[in-house]
């Protein structure tokens, strides 16, 4: 049985934009819309690019029977402006397979912008890379097989290879429907991946006892690979939290560094959560309350950090915090 954790609280380094408001939420949406969360963001051709998840058609139980990816841009990250339709549907993979487009994460290399996201298919859930120049029409490069997901990409080839870390779905081998970790694969093209390797399991994060995985892209920095990671935590006195009738996971955000030229190597992380549950919008409204999960992260040229997160996978939040204060928290492991 999963240990019980303690009462978490966010880092004192980290500032909510706005006491917690969210940045982009249903209201924005130009079409239908119920929950719109996860994002991810990058800094290209001189604006802020969100692309974002978005759950529609409730059934009033506890799913959705729509989900795809919209667009939003902006020029300061902060105020944003949706597309009038969306990015990426399901309808746009041409896969008479795929049931369901979600969770972008998004990553500019060498001037052009890739996307990792997640789908649901007949037989299984895979994660697939593509990329854009325009963000009008998509290559799709490459798609795992069940089951993998939470693909993130280095900004740039390390060792003269593309990395990626991800979590992959090993119930049988972990010993129980819960228990995931974070590991990376390597790729001379970005269309065929291997040399995989466990990066960091659950057992080695403190506020994790269920499962934990890759959140937003890497970002370089003099000290290190700046990483931010999901965990989660199960508590089964929870109970009912947001519209589902039994939700009892808490999801926090975390942060490490990863070695320059070796990522495989984590040369420091923070013991305590980075972000966690606290505000309104992350603990009381949505449809699954006490969510934290890191998508975005921008190193301005100031030093300061924006984290974009979303929030009881129901809206999107943003969080700053001073890169030094990032990095201090790192502790050796």
């Amino acid at each position: 049985m999963a240990k019980m954790m303690p009462e978490l609280k966010s880092s004192p380094v980290v500032t909510r934009y706005n006491e917690g408001e969210p940045v982009l939420s249903k209201k924005d949406i130009p079409y239908e819309a119920d929950c719109i969360f996860n994002a991810g963001v990058v800094k290209y051709q001189g604006q802020y690019i969100m692309a974002f998840r978005n759950d529609h058609g409730f059934d009033g139980v506890g799913a959705f029977q729509y989900c795809d990816i919209g667009l939003a841009k902006s020029g300061d990250g902060v105020h944003w402006k949706v597309s009038d339709k969306p990015f990426l549907t399901v309808e746009d993979l041409h896969d008479p397979e795929v049931t369901k487009v979600y969770d972008p994460r998004l990553t500019v290399i060498d001037g052009t912008c890739y996307l990792c996201f997640a789908v649901d298919t007949k037989h299984g859930l895979r994660g697939g890379i593509a990329k854009t120049e325009d963000f009008q029409s998509i290559e799709i490069l490459s798609m795992t097989v069940p089951d993998n997901r939470n693909m993130v990409l280095f900004p740039e080839k390390i060792g003269g290879r593309y990395v990626r870390l991800e979590r992959p779905f090993p119930v049988y081998s972990r010993g129980g429907i819960d228990r995931f970790d974070i590991w990376m694969s390597y790729s001379c093209d970005i269309k065929y991946w291997g040399d995989s390797r466990l990066l960091m399991g659950v057992e080695d994060v403190p506020f994790a006892n269920d499962k934990i995985g890759p959140g937003a892209p890497p970002v370089k920095t003099e000290a290190g690979w700046l990483v931010l990671f999901h965990t989660v935590d199960i508590d089964r006195n929870r109970g009912k939290n947001g519209w589902e009738e039994c939700w009892q996971k808490r999801y926090c955000a975390g942060v490490m560094l990863l070695d320059l030229e070796d990522p495989s190597k984590i040369i420091g992380m923070s013991k305590e959560p980075l972000l966690a549950p606290e505000t309104r919008y992350e603990t009381d409204d949505g449809f699954r309350t006490n969510v934290i999960f890191p998508g975005g992260l921008i190193l301005e040229e100031d030093h300061t950090v924006k984290i974009y997160y979303g929030a009881s996978d129901t809206v999107e939040c943003l969080a700053t915090a001073k890169l030094d204060d990032l990095i201090a928290l790192c502790k050796p492991v």
